[in-house]
């Protein structure tokens, strides 16, 4: 089995596993809050973990940190903020382009190969880096049913902004005359929107701390003027968590002593 089949069939893993959490948080949901087994469910939640930023229609595998902060509004709902980046390599190869550039690329590649400038069985693939920020906001639906173990889903809708700059071989004129063509600038910037959703677990280490494992994957399409085809783009995180604030389980008012 090959190293690309085996990271689709972990990705099907991840998302069925992902599926299974929102069946879980939706099918408690209407008794979640009656039933909850967690005597104490903060005001206020914090994350920071280790991200990686996954597109694989583009080959781009990006590493870096992922932040939350979030408000709990009910024991079932809480709202917050999310923001990751990450940076990585990638190769880019003409059949990312339009239909209409990859042709223009090939028919100069075939008349240089006659011409004896491009050696035959010429290939074009560019080496790049990539710099990708995300930044959402928004709910999350969330079961508290077991004492030690939180599980949650919510819609990823949030904006993507991504920097990419490609590296021509000097020696390589072709290479740098398309490099120079599709990025004169040196380097690509583009700010876009995304949609999907995510979800995952939590595990409660203290009363105040946990360990949060958690995935999104989201449709977008940066650089839309060169790429040709939108993406679907994995993100997968894992790292502690905090609680603080009062006890929204009882509505922050403290138990009296008689």
């Amino acid at each position: 089995m090959s190293a690309l089949q085996e990271g689709k069939n972990l990705k099907i893993a991840i998302s069925c596993l992902l599926a299974g959490t929102a069946l879980a948080v939706l099918s408690a949901f209407p008794g979640t809050t009656a039933h909850a087994q967690q005597s104490y469910v903060s005001r206020y939640d914090v994350y920071a973990g280790f991200a990686d930023i996954d597109s694989p229609m583009l080959g781009l595998n990006e590493h870096g940190f992922h932040l939350q902060a979030g408000m709990n509004m009910r024991t079932w709902l809480s709202v917050g903020a999310d923001y990751s980046e990450g940076t990585g390599s990638q190769i880019l190869t003409p059949n990312l382009l339009p239909a209409a550039t990859q042709t223009t690329i090939d028919n100069e590649i075939t008349q240089l190969e006659l011409a004896k400038l491009l050696p035959q069985g010429y290939q074009l693939a560019v080496p790049a880096t990539a710099a990708t920020q995300t930044f959402a906001f928004g709910p999350q639906l969330v079961n508290r049913h077991y004492s030690k173990l939180t599980l949650f889903v919510r819609p990823s809708l949030g904006a993507l902004r991504e920097r990419a700059v490609p590296y021509a071989n000097p020696a390589d004129f072709f290479e740098s005359g398309v490099v120079a063509s599709l990025a004169p600038a040196g380097f690509k910037l583009d700010w876009t929107g995304f949609y999907g959703f995510g979800g995952g677990a939590e595990v409660a280490v203290s009363k105040h701390i946990g360990i949060r494992g958690q995935m999104d994957f989201v449709y977008n399409h940066p650089f839309n003027d060169i790429i040709a085809d939108g993406r679907w783009t994995y993100r997968y995180s894992v790292g502690p968590s905090f609680h603080f604030g009062r006890n929204v389980a009882v509505g922050g008012k403290k138990s009296r002593k008689p």
